[in-house]
């Protein structure tokens, strides 16, 4: 399985990244591309931050069963899976090469990524390997939405 800790596969990414621009379209869900950057790089500085995150109740529940399911194999996530509240953006306009750079720098410091104590607010605790695998499908998913 793909993860974004091979050097490989974090170059596939950013080419693919490289090729966005303001003409972009989304083929689903309601985010333009720049909202798109936005949630992305949103995304992974929430990951590599050194705040705790809780899980919530409804992710002690499901949470782990989720990610099994969304981790089982090679396939892409579904279209219009559900996005964190926290990692929804508003702003519809906004400077797609700045976000673009930003989002690569970003790609880049998950080569060093380490944080066993990790725990994302719906999955839990996951492990570094989780964590390169669903980091590769969440920037995977997106850039398939722009056909990127």
């Amino acid at each position: 399985m793909k993860t974004i800790f091979d050097k490989a596969t974090r170059d596939e990414l950013i080419a693919r990244i490289n090729t966005l621009s303001e003409n972009s379209t989304a083929q689903w869900g309601k985010m333009n591309a720049y909202q798109m950057l936005k949630h992305s790089t949103l995304w992974v500085e929430w990951v590599l931050a050194d705040e705790k995150h809780k899980q919530a109740f409804i992710g002690r529940v499901f949470g782990k069963m989720a990610l099994k399911g969304l981790l089982k194999d090679e396939g892409p996530l579904r279209r219009n899976t559900p996005t964190l509240p926290e990692l929804k953006v508003q702003e519809r306009n906004g400077d797609i090469e700045s976000e673009k750079k930003k989002w690569i720098v970003l790609i880049a410091e998950l080569a060093h990524f380490s944080n066993p104590d990790f725990v994302h607010t719906f999955f839990g605790k996951m492990t570094n390997e989780q964590i390169g695998y669903l980091a590769y499908k969440h920037t995977d998913h997106h850039l398939r939405q722009f056909n990127s």
